[in-house]
């Protein structure tokens, strides 16, 4: 076991100022920063109840991305050695046990550097969002009744659910009625409500890409649920390696992207589609298909049109109408809708009445449609702007999609990249920010699509960003 010098601590042992010697631990940066900390608490070096240092601070000293400090801390909360206090930051843990999640699954916009270009996470356009949104809660208001007096309820909601099947009939679905529809708390909301339908037993088991949407694994820890990470290629999960992972792990759910692969921006061909559905089907996998990123190509079958009886289809209005509304809804497979709203029923009554009736407004009034369509067009001219700048490089993109995809070349690693964009006022997220616990982590990170800011001002940033791939650096940290 290396020992943690103690000039490693700080002066006067600080433990804000710890910085432990990584260089003879192997393995991926973040197992040997858990390994570590472990190493740490267990000696003495850091006792119970200290503070750890700032994610960006160490990552900063170490010569890594903040995903990897990030990832090995919430690794050592998950065993109990740390834990997370929103506002307050990291520290020992006083004792072993914890209960609940013990870390923000969003940032707050502003938590980055003051002034820089912020590229972690989509930015909406504001399109007449603020008006539409306005009109619709001034329409709710003028039909309070005696209906506010009652909660939510099984039916009374129907009239909501029958917009937002109308509203999802240009995507191929399948069959969808209003019965197959419950309305969540957005998307992320859905993914949970899902687990809980599907979820089941002492060791359930979520099979997810190796590179996914975090809140896969945050709403799987909620249900007490194992992730195991399944390889992708250029269009995303790959059939052998799922049929593989099922034979070795099991498997309830997969959840699947296949529209908007995040991070990767990878699109399922339609043969891959019917492969992953086969192979779901051989294995008796619950699909869970997140289409929250909607992308605006809609020629292709949705998963649960292949496989309507086992895809509960998740979307929400977050992605490209508003996020602060938090409305979402799951198509859940044929016959399963009233299992589906009463898992909502028992975890959260139903959705707000307000709510449901500001949506069904928006929906109704062909504002929801207008809008989303206008936010698409806005996030199109930002990736035709970042195709131009970065394009030469190896960039995987959709029209119209807020995200990209840059697979970084020779020279960088994307601790490397991220750290020096940092420096020039550009926050991004590396891939190690996705990659799932024991998956393997590219050299590539996500550019996000920043349509809430001045156009000229993003173009600034992606320059910088260009002129950062033009000269990587002449040594490389190991």
């Amino acid at each position: 076991m290396p020992e943690i010098a103690a000039e490693n601590r700080g002066p006067g042992g600080d433990p804000l100022l710890w910085t432990p010697d990584l260089s003879a631990l192997g393995g991926p940066k973040y197992q040997a920063l858990g390994r570590a900390l472990r190493d740490a608490v267990r000696e003495g070096v850091l006792a119970p109840g200290v503070k750890l240092p700032p994610v960006r601070d160490l990552a900063w000293r170490l010569g890594v991305t903040p995903g990897t400090v990030a990832r090995a801390y919430q690794a050592a909360v998950q065993e109990g050695v740390l834990e997370a206090q929103v506002g307050r930051g990291t520290f020992v843990a006083e004792r072993p046990a914890r209960l609940g999640p013990t870390q923000p699954l969003y940032e707050d916009r502003g938590a980055g550097l003051e002034g820089a270009v912020d590229l972690r996470s989509p930015q909406l356009a504001d399109v007449g969002q603020s008006a539409a949104i306005g009109a619709a809660m001034v329409a709710a208001a003028a039909e309070v009744g005696a209906a506010y007096m009652q909660y939510p309820g099984l039916r009374r909601d129907h009239a909501c659910r029958e917009a937002v099947r109308d509203w999802l009939s240009a995507c191929q679905l399948g069959p969808v009625s209003a019965e197959d529809l419950v309305l969540t708390h957005g998307g992320q909301n859905g993914i949970h409500l899902m687990f809980s339908c599907c979820l089941r037993g002492d060791r359930p088991v979520v099979l997810a890409e190796e590179l996914a949407y975090p809140g896969f694994r945050h709403a799987a820890r909620l249900a007490r649920a194992e992730v195991v990470p399944v390889r992708l290629d250029a269009e995303g999960m790959v059939p052998g390696a799922l049929d593989a992972a099922c034979r070795r792990h099991g498997g309830q759910v997969v959840c699947l992207t296949p529209e908007a692969q995040n991070p990767t921006a990878a699109r399922m061909s339609a043969r891959r589609r019917a492969e992953i559905v086969a192979v779901a089907r051989r294995h008796d996998l619950q699909i869970l298909e997140d289409d929250c990123y909607s992308s605006p190509a809609v020629d292709l079958p949705a998963l649960r049109e292949l496989a309507v009886e086992r895809t509960w289809y998740v979307t929400s209005l977050s992605k490209t109408i508003s996020a602060g509304l938090r409305f979402g809804m799951v198509v859940c497979p044929e016959g399963m809708g009233e299992a589906g709203r009463l898992a909502a029923q028992h975890s959260y009554f139903g959705l707000s009445r307000p709510v449901t009736e500001i949506a069904t407004h928006l929906i109704r009034s062909g504002e929801a449609e207008r809008l989303r369509k206008a936010a698409q067009d806005v996030a199109a001219r930002r990736v035709e702007i970042a195709v131009a700048t970065l394009g030469r490089f190896d960039l995987v993109w959709q029209e119209g999609l807020s995200f990209l995809w840059l697979r970084l070349p020779a020279g960088w690693r994307s601790s490397t990249f991220t750290r020096m964009a940092e420096a020039e006022g550009v926050l991004l997220r590396s891939a190690d920010e996705y990659a799932l616990a024991e998956s393997h982590a590219p050299n590539a990170v996500r550019i996000a699509v920043a349509s809430g800011i001045p156009e000229e001002r993003f173009a600034r940033a992606l320059e910088r960003l260009a002129r950062l791939l033009d000269n990587p650096p002449g040594d490389l940290p190991v």
